[in-house]
């Protein structure tokens, strides 16, 4: 009898064990099962080089969000779908613009946000963007002399 005690209570302590692995991998992992705290704003770009799932969006260099997915629509723009954190209120006339790191680091989203009293809601859409610049295009035309 005592062996069987024994059993069982070793088998609950093993079992909350797996539960606390798996809630401190979701934790320290940030991923949102149920996305709570979360709403979702589109942006077309005409390019987006390098942007990808997981890209920091920042407002004033404080991350407030990541890039969900990446998807081209049917003029062949780039349609990037941004997750923003539920305390920031995005005016509509906020501009969404590709960054980069340092020289050539990873890309990033800056959205500057305008005056607007309206605000974007839940699937809505940042009209004003600016696409990144492609530092090879540059060079190359520098060097051709076609600047």
């Amino acid at each position: 009898m005592k062996r069987e005690n024994l059993e069982i209570v070793v088998g609950v302590f093993v079992l909350i064990g797996i539960l606390a692995l798996g809630y401190l991998s979701f934790r320290l992992g940030k991923i949102d099962m149920f996305q709570t705290g979360y709403y979702t704003v589109y942006a077309e770009f005409d390019k987006v080089g390098g942007i990808k799932k997981g890209s920091v969006v920042e407002i004033a260099g404080v991350p407030v969000g990541t890039v969900e997915k990446v998807t081209l629509n049917d003029k062949y723009q780039a349609v990037v779908e941004l997750k923003i954190s539920n305390t920031i209120k995005l005016p509509d006339d906020s501009i969404a613009s590709i960054r980069t790191k340092g020289l050539i680091g990873e890309k990033y989203v800056q959205i500057t946000p305008g005056g607007s009293e309206q605000y974007i809601a839940q699937n809505g859409k940042i009209r004003e963007t600016e696409s990144s610049i492609d530092i090879e295009e540059v060079l190359s035309k520098y060097v051709f002399g076609k600047i």
